[in-house]
């Protein structure tokens, strides 16, 4: 990743920049009563990061909700064939939202701080980007908070932001993006409160679906176990732990690619000095953070 200050082609911020940039951000968010902002919206039209609302209406908002800890490059072929996905139905009308959650409930902020995280989902955004000219038509990206830490809350500050549906326009669907270890969570019913699993996931149905990408390795189990787990959903397996059958016509298990989203496996590589395996997982921006900021090593 080049350290210049600015360089037009790309319009690649400088690393230090970016992260003051983000750390203000994140400074101001924290201390108001918001509880989703957008950071961000790429490609940069200008020298500073901004925000842009959508110029016309959204149909469908794909959300890559994660820690990026760091991006890898699994994480880009999930947006990749979402976008191919939602374009195929939308030809036009389709952007893409990373989300990172700032008060996570299963993650504690480290060992990359969120202004850091950030700066390498700007690169890892850029590079998406690039993949993507000529094939989905150059979606625009946001970078995104929330201090919301379940889905159903994070879809809910979305569609009431009015950041997709000023105007009058309709509130798009929203397609969260998420490995099957995800999906796991999500019906677990330890996660809900006093309403249960229907009065929380019910309003999340409405307005969103649920991409979800195969991981098949030893944790999961293999390709035919997660179809059946899904297909289970629909046969009462919902109704077992307080949940409603019908929401399994909004769950979709696609095909994943390469190793799974294994930020876990890059921050081990990168301690025991594993470069040629690190670069098949991430990509050229995120290394370049990786190596520029010392990530990972302790």
């Amino acid at each position: 990743m080049a350290h210049s200050d600015q360089d037009s082609s790309t319009m690649r911020p400088n690393p230090k920049h970016l992260i003051d940039f983000f750390a203000r951000s994140l400074t101001s968010f924290h201390s108001s009563p918001d509880v989703f902002r957008i950071l961000c919206t790429l490609p940069h039209a200008g020298a500073e990061p901004v925000s842009r609302r959508p110029a016309s209406g959204v149909c469908r908002l794909v959300v890559l909700d994660s820690s990026f800890n760091p991006p890898t490059r699994a994480h880009a072929e999930m947006a990749r064939s979402a976008l191919k996905w939602a374009s195929s139905s939308f030809s036009e009308g389709t952007r893409l939202m990373l989300l990172l959650s700032v008060n996570n409930a299963d993650k504690a902020p480290k060992p990359a701080s969120f202004p850091v995280r950030l700066g390498m989902m700007e690169g890892f955004g850029r590079d998406l980007l690039g993949s993507l000219e000529g094939v989905v038509g150059g979606p625009e990206i946001d970078l995104a908070v929330t201090k919301m830490p379940y889905f159903h809350d994070k879809a809910r500050a979305i569609g009431e932001s009015g950041m997709y549906s000023s105007g009058g326009q309709e509130e798009p669907e929203q397609v969260f993006l998420a490995g099957f270890d995800t999906v796991i969570r999500i019906f677990n019913p330890k996660y809900y409160g006093e309403g249960g699993m229907r009065a929380a996931l019910r309003p999340f149905f409405k307005r969103a679906r649920l991409r979800v990408t195969m991981r098949t390795d030893d944790e999961w189990g293999g390709e035919e176990e997660q179809r059946e787990y899904v297909r289970g959903l629909g046969e009462g397996k919902l109704d077992e732990v307080g949940g409603d059958v019908a929401w399994a016509r909004r769950v979709d298990l696609v095909e994943g690619g390469g190793d799974g989203v294994s930020s876990s496996k890059v921050r081990d590589m990168v301690k025991i000095g594993e470069r040629e395996g690190l670069e098949k997982l991430v990509d050229g921006e995120v290394m370049g953070w990786i190596e520029g900021e010392g990530l990972y090593r302790e």
